[in-house]
């Protein structure tokens, strides 16, 4: 099943393209990585995905001919973000956005995707006490909250030490293994080449492809 379908795609602001044209589709539990020179485009593509910005032209359709289901994004932190005064479950809840009284079956999501991100303990906890690893994750089950199927990321181990990018991603590889797809900005080549199922590069040259037809072609031969 189709999960995410560009068609023609250009992506930018005010009119003025930055990336395109993309045309590519991906399936139901695809890992895609999206990768690329910085400022490339790559965060103004997530954005248009996300409906935070409109296409210059073309058009994006999800699974079932929707325009725009729920889709879980998790930017990357901010210094405003990691100094914020509430407990970690207080976030995670407020990723259950648009609803002025939280249910119980919304209170029941929120513990089962902090369960799912390994933050279940430090719910009662100040967020701006908790480690950098572990403030990513809230901010993980945060998302997971307003996720249908789709799940975007945009360099979700940036500033992280390499015990907690590790265990971000096996997290994020967990979920993909539950059939949740994963579009992912990354910087981190050795976690592309380990966790993509395709590549979505994004320059002066759109690639759009095979993980391992990118490295034996695409990149080998000086892609921008």
């Amino acid at each position: 099943m189709i999960s995410l379908k560009c068609e023609n795609l250009y992506v930018g602001y005010d009119g003025k393209t930055v990336a395109g044209p993309f045309d590519f589709e991906i399936g139901s539990g695809d890992y895609l990585c999206v990768v690329g020179n910085n400022g490339s485009g790559k965060t103004t593509f997530m954005k248009t995905l996300l409906g935070l910005l409109p296409p210059v032209s073309g058009r994006i359709v999800f699974g079932g001919g929707r325009t725009h289901p729920g889709v879980g994004y998790l930017p990357q932190q901010t210094s405003v973000q990691r100094d914020f005064p509430a407990t970690a479950k207080e976030i995670v809840l407020s990723g259950c956005a648009g609803k002025m009284f939280l249910s119980r079956a919304d209170k029941r999501k929120a513990e089962f995707n902090m369960n799912r991100t390994g933050v279940l303990s430090v719910g009662n906890k100040c967020y701006r006490e908790l480690s950098g690893g572990q403030q990513q994750r809230v901010l993980l089950a945060r998302a997971l909250c307003a996720a249908n199927d789709i799940m975007l990321l945009d360099e979700p181990v940036s500033g992280l030490d390499p015990t907690a990018a590790k265990e971000m991603y096996k997290i994020i590889k967990e979920l993909n293994r539950d059939g949740m797809t994963i579009i992912m900005i990354s910087h981190d080549m050795q976690s592309v080449a380990e966790n993509a199922s395709c590549i979505l590069h994004v320059g002066d040259t759109i690639y759009f492809g095979g993980r391992d037809e990118y490295y034996r072609s695409f990149s080998e031969n000086g892609g921008r």
